[in-house]
């Protein structure tokens, strides 16, 4: 019976692997791991647990949400329109989330993230030009809550969002409430 030996057994491994590499190739794999090593952090891993719950206490939240109300939808602080900018529907003949009558609403729209202050809850918002019709000059609002650059245009309110319509002009705006954010 064969005793077993580390050693020996070590030395085969490393010889076998040296035999089968070069010293270059070594280097440029060792080379290309530490160049490669910063970018891990970045990859697209799910950092749910980590972020845990959000911290919806009033010192956090933006003016907007703090000034929020859910009772009046032809006012600007109606917690739906935290990211809408022009005149609310709701003054226009309109609905919260329905055109006037005569006004076509645009296929597209830009979003914005709005807490309810009832139950202190996120939802997603889309908002959707009403077009066709000269402008409403009925309760205008810019709620430039979170309001991004142009260089992402799904979040910015700047836009006249009237495409794919018959008419380019603008009415007023709806806000639907797509989902829990």
């Amino acid at each position: 019976m064969k005793k077993f030996n580390a050693d020996s057994l070590g030395e085969k491994v490393l010889r076998r692997f040296a035999g089968g590499t070069s010293r270059r190739g070594m280097l440029a794999r060792v080379g290309a791991a530490l160049v490669a090593a910063p970018v891990f952090p970045l990859l697209p891993v799910s950092r749910a647990e980590a972020a845990g719950k959000p911290d919806r206490s009033p010192e956090t939240k933006t003016a907007f949400a703090r000034a929020a109300q859910t009772s009046d939808d032809t006012k600007c602080n109606y917690w739906r329109y935290c990211a809408i900018d022009g005149a609310l529907c709701t003054c226009c003949g309109g609905g919260i989330h329905t055109c006037p009558p005569g006004a076509e609403p645009s296929p597209v729209s830009w979003v914005g993230t709005c807490i309810n202050p009832e139950d202190g809850k996120a939802y997603l918002i889309a908002y959707r030009d009403c077009c066709g019709k000269s402008f409403c000059n009925k309760c205008n609002c810019n709620g430039s809550d979170r309001e991004t650059q142009i260089y992402t245009p799904q979040l910015n309110n700047d836009i006249i969002w009237c495409f794919g319509t018959q008419s380019m002009e603008y009415h007023c705006s709806t806000a639907v409430l797509v989902g829990a954010a």
